[in-house]
């Protein structure tokens, strides 16, 4: 079988494995009809699985149609740095020590501040945590504003509107909260050492426009649901965070650091992470239950991605090739609602001879859409599988998730393509 063959095989696998992300509320509903076969649909249903199980697809043909010396070299080839990452940060910043350091931290702010203490608390979540991930990096920043919201209003019976309504605020902002520094965000992370993009330049660049946008998106949508905010109980939010010895914050936070540090390294940053495995044990009493199976589900997403994505270069790279630098951004926005964001800037970065505005249109239209579906950032599957409990059936609708990304994705496009 030929190479043309091949990527036109690997290429329908790709999209109907996005497809089925799509259709996944749609399993969820079979899984709690059906009597006999629940366990399957309900498999079937679970968006973290998806990309995993049509790469099982993927790499089965390889084998069958090639042989199984093309399917491993493939396999070995790929680059699984990103999903071992995005699994060990999201473990470490969802313990219970840095959960509380952060909820503090919003809290010390919210009560500064002149309004009601929950939409003072709601504000700052959708706000700062975002911009926080420029520093701790996105898949931290998510797993931390997902928690927070999780446990002071999703789990609180707010309305189905206002649940759709923050996490699409919540994904944009996280995606476009990741660029003030050149390390944070994954689609910056593969570009930015052999693009030259700095921290001054960053921030000259992107970090005062994406800094305004999350805090428009964050603004509107807590003018617009204000009076339903009002009605929950804050106090109960402030008084419930139990004590952690400084000594054991100090650790978590520096374990934290060191993975950050180290995330170019597995080697390093999953050594790290077995020693902190160790140290939560030892100081066990001060710990919740690890998010393990979370993250290694959202890892499972993530490399399937990587494995499916790696068969799409043959279309992508000559399609972002052909495109000026301001229909490549809106290009990129639209392309990161069905690929992830990152595969996208680092094809981009294949290409020779692109001018700096190109540059800047392809990284920061990847950015922009990287709220519209859970595939389109990296860190969305960690929000997803946090939250999704909350709503019905327990999943989350991808068309209402993309209608209500739609607007702080449009505050996004103003802030980057018009000032």
């Amino acid at each position: 079988m030929n190479a043309d063959t091949v990527n036109i095989i690997s290429t329908t696998i790709f999209f109907i494995a996005v497809l089925h992300t799509f259709s996944t509320k749609f399993f969820e509903h079979l899984a709690h009809k059906s009597k006999h076969h629940s366990g399957f649909w309900h498999l079937l249903g679970e968006v973290e699985i998806v990309f995993g199980f049509w790469a099982m697809v993927l790499t089965s043909f390889l084998f069958l149609y090639k042989d199984k010396s093309f399917a491993i070299q493939y396999l070995e080839g790929q680059n699984y740095t990103e999903p071992l990452f995005v699994f060990v940060v999201m473990v470490i910043s969802a313990s219970k020590p840095i959960f509380n350091f952060c909820l503090k931290l919003v809290l010390i702010i919210s009560n500064t501040a002149p309004l009601n203490k929950s939409i003072a608390t709601f504000f700052i979540t959708l706000s700062l945590v975002p911009l926080l991930g420029s520093f701790i990096t996105e898949p931290a920043a998510m797993t931390l504003a997902a928690l927070m919201l999780k446990k002071n209003f999703y789990e609180r019976g707010i309305s189905t509107k206002l649940m759709y309504a923050t996490i699409g605020v919540l994904f944009v902002n996280i995606s476009i909260g990741g660029t003030l520094t050149p390390y944070a965000a994954p689609p910056i992370l593969m570009v930015a050492a052999k693009w030259n993009w700095d921290l001054i330049y960053m921030l000259n660049t992107f970090g005062w426009r994406s800094s305004l946008a999350v805090f428009l998106n964050a603004l509107i949508v807590t003018l617009l649901f204000r009076s339903e905010l009002k009605r929950i109980n804050c106090e109960d939010i402030t008084d419930k965070a139990d004590e952690v010895p400084i000594f054991v914050t100090f650790v978590h936070l520096i374990f934290l650091c060191g993975v950050v540090f180290f995330s170019h390294h597995t080697v390093i940053f999953i050594s790290l992470f077995l020693f902190f495995i160790g140290f939560t044990t030892a100081y066990e009493k001060y710990q919740n239950k690890l998010l393990i199976r979370e993250s290694l589900l959202v890892g499972f997403f993530l490399a399937g991605l990587v494995v499916l994505g790696g068969q799409q270069k043959w279309w992508l790279e000559p399609l972002i090739a052909s495109l000026s630098p301001n229909v490549v951004y809106y290009g990129a926005v639209a392309l990161t609602a069905i690929t992830d964001n990152a595969a996208l800037t680092y094809l981009g970065s294949l290409v020779e001879g692109l001018s700096s505005e190109f540059k800047y249109a392809l990284v920061a239209g990847a950015v922009t859409g990287g709220g519209l579906t859970v595939i389109a950032n990296a860190p969305n599957p960690a929000g997803y599988s946090i939250l999704k409990g909350n709503f019905d059936e327990g999943a989350i609708s991808p068309m209402l998730l993309f209608l209500y990304a739609l607007p702080p994705t449009v505050v996004a496009i103003v802030c980057f393509r018009f000032l």
